[in-house]
């Protein structure tokens, strides 16, 4: 009930689909992997206009963790591709609902409420990419196995600390 009277009026058209984290912030789901430019170009579209109302977002680079993409999935329950944002817990939309959306002038009162980065700095860590490699395997995913067993002929074992991509979340921005 709170929540409803705190709520801006602009979101409650919108579905509640909300993403972990993503109760009381802006959760961007998007793509760095270029080979749909078509999606890579969507994905840059609403960085930008997020960029340009200043806004503090989180953004979720689904080629870079699939937990990310898994999260995505599981939210709007099915297999969909970015970009996609949420605000609030509620979900917008994809690329041509969110420059719709601006286009009519709609999606600043949507971001109204949230906080604000003045900061033009990036992350001296990750360079705002938000993943650093893994210095426990150097992103290559194998480290060598403990343990004298010679029964086994595996030296390697996979790494417990990365992703699949031999990334961690940045420890500066993450």
């Amino acid at each position: 009930m709170e929540k409803d009277s705190q709520e801006s009026p602009f979101l409650k058209g919108y579905e509640e689909k909300c993403p972990p984290g993503g109760e009381d912030s802006v959760i961007f789901y998007t793509t760095s992997l270029r080979g749909i430019r078509k999606t890579f170009e969507d994905c840059r579209t609403i960085r930008f206009l997020l960029q340009s109302f200043k806004v503090t977002f989180y953004e979720r680079d689904v080629s870079l963790h699939m937990e990310f993409r898994d999260e995505l999935w599981s939210s709007l329950s099915g297999r969909v591709i970015p970009p996609r944002l949420f605000i609030k817990g509620r979900y917008i939309g994809g690329a041509d609902e969110v420059v719709g959306l601006h286009e009519q002038g709609k999606l600043k009162k949507l971001l109204e409420g949230i906080p604000r980065n003045l900061s033009d700095c990036s992350c001296n860590g990750c360079g705002n990419i938000r993943f650093v490699l893994c210095s426990n395997c150097s992103g290559s995913c194998k480290v060598f196995r403990d343990g004298d067993d010679d029964d086994d002929d595996e030296l390697h074992i996979r790494c417990p600390e990365c992703n699949e991509n031999g990334l961690v979340k940045c420890p500066f921005c993450s």
